[in-house]
């Protein structure tokens, strides 16, 4: 079963859509993951929802 789970997200910071892998297998995290095209760090927060459905939310340092 794999449990990654690959998502685009728009970096809040430059604003570049940026391709992300999420482990799915993980019901609620959060993390920081530097951004792709401007190396900023970007906080993720990400939750499974019951019907398996995974919610991700991005945000810089400032948010």
């Amino acid at each position: 079963m794999n449990t990654l789970d690959e998502r685009s997200v728009s970096c809040p910071y430059c604003g570049e859509g940026i391709e992300v892998l999420i482990d799915a297998s993980v019901p609620e995290q959060s993390y920081i993951e530097d951004c792709q095209v401007c190396c900023r760090p970007i906080n993720f927060s990400v939750q499974t929802g019951f019907d398996g459905e995974l919610t991700v939310m991005v945000s810089s340092d400032s948010e």
